[in-house]
């Protein structure tokens, strides 16, 4: 039977062979992690479908602004997407209807609009007004596009006259659901 021992020899031979496989799979990593970002910076410039705005149609790469903030069409998932670039002074160059009805066929996901009354929800018996807050385009799980609130109303920036109050009251609450 032969025994190996621990040696420093040996544990140094060991250390070297490790070395370029250790560099190699970190390597690979760092690769796949850099890709990654280039891919996911890739998919926002892509060109392909026009993204939506209030029913108006823009091409891949153009930027509108709505609310204060900038938004760019651009490509997630292989399907057109409003990507944020940030607030900024300047009037908005769309039109802002509000989330007054389901976004499909009207708006492209990333797109935000101030909510209204057809946002209007409940928990307990106590209505939560929709125009409380700024709501954003999601896809759900089943593929279908829906309102989802994204910030506070505060944060939405009026160029013309806010959308209505909501007409519900909290009569209209009943265990959660909205009668």
């Amino acid at each position: 039977m032969t025994t190996v021992t621990d040696t420093p020899t040996t544990r140094n031979l060991r250390r070297t062979a490790f070395t370029p496989v250790a560099v190699a799979v970190l390597a690979t990593a760092g690769m796949t992690f850099g890709a990654g970002i280039a891919e996911a910076e890739e998919r926002k410039t892509r060109p392909g479908a026009a993204c939506l705005w209030a029913g108006d149609a823009y091409p891949s790469g153009a930027t509108v602004i709505a609310g204060g903030g900038a938004y760019r069409c651009g490509t997630d998932r292989n399907a057109p997407h409003w990507f944020a670039e940030g607030s900024t002074g300047k009037a908005s160059t769309v039109r802002n209807p509000g989330a007054v009805t389901a976004p499909a066929g009207q708006f492209s996901t990333g797109a935000r609009q101030p909510g209204t009354s057809y946002n209007d929800y409940c928990v307990t018996n106590q209505l939560i007004p929709g125009t409380d807050d700024v709501y954003q385009v999601v896809r759900a799980g089943d593929g279908t596009m829906m309102w989802k609130a994204a910030a506070p109303i505060s944060q939405w920036q009026f160029d013309s006259a806010r959308p209505d109050p909501t007409w519900r009251t909290g009569s209209l609450c009943y265990d959660g659901s909205l009668m």
